[in-house]
């Protein structure tokens, strides 16, 4: 399991209004988790819990903090990789800590700022799903701050391997990396636009022009209109009611 993506968390503004958007928008089902002290919903897909929604901190939208999808990645000794991520350039923002009965966690960020979290399960894995299942997450997309210093951030972390790379002309190269010999998403320096490094998540929806009818609805903005990537897969990206950035991917229009 060690680096693989295993989670992933939604912290917004509205709960009730993301909880809304996303099960119309993915398919997924939502139930309160039941976690004291903390509001906290589980979205599934099918028998398959995927994602968690949950209230922004308190303080992060006065640190200029926006809504956002993070991603948890599997470690097999959380406390000996969270060290080593500040010897690889990055940061750890939250130290690791319990989740009681579930494992321990922590947030950090790669050399350029691009934040996702560190998790180590207790016990047995969860059943496989397949990565292209319906509401899956299909494919995770880096834009990094330097391509060649993130990806060896991350190779050396989790054992990340290079793929296929594509030439995207004046945008540069799309690198694609594996997990274990398959391949999980792509990394690319970001454009000058995009304002910092963010990780980008695509869910896996049946077909992209319903899903986008389906977003645009919900109140989404598109950002990127639909596009046929390698493989004949369809992909759009959006930004969500409250501001958070995410993206769909269909193997039909």
């Amino acid at each position: 399991m060690h680096g693989k993506f295993v989670w992933y968390e939604l912290m917004t503004t509205d709960m009730k209004a993301a909880e809304a958007f996303y099960t119309d928008i993915v398919g997924w089902s939502a139930r309160d988790a039941g976690m004291a002290g903390m509001d906290y919903t589980l979205f599934s897909a099918g028998d398959h819990q995927i994602a968690g929604l949950m209230t922004m901190p308190d303080g992060a939208l006065e640190m200029k903090v926006p809504p956002a999808w993070l991603g948890y990645i599997a470690v097999e000794d959380i406390d000996e990789v969270a060290a080593r991520v500040g010897t690889e350039g990055g940061k750890v923002h939250r130290a690791p800590e319990d989740i009681p009965n579930i494992g321990r966690f922590a947030i950090v960020t790669d050399p350029h700022g691009a934040a996702f979290s560190l998790f180590q399960a207790n016990g047995e894995p969860p059943p496989h799903l397949e990565q292209m299942a319906p509401g899956n997450v299909g494919w995770h997309e880096l834009m990094a701050g330097d391509l060649e210093t993130a990806f060896s951030f991350y190779s050396n972390l989790f054992g990340w391997t290079k793929d296929q790379a594509m030439d995207m002309g004046d945008m540069g190269v799309y690198q694609i990396f594996a997990h274990q010999g398959q391949p999980i998403g792509g990394m690319m320096t970001k454009p000058k636009e995009v304002p910092s490094p963010f990780w980008l998540y695509y869910f896996n929806v049946d077909a992209i022009d319903a899903a986008i009818d389906r977003a645009q609805s919900g109140g989404a903005k598109l950002l990127l209109e639909p596009m046929e990537v390698p493989g004949g897969a369809w992909i759009a990206q959006f930004t969500d009611p409250q501001g958070a950035v995410f993206a769909l991917v269909a193997p039909k229009r």
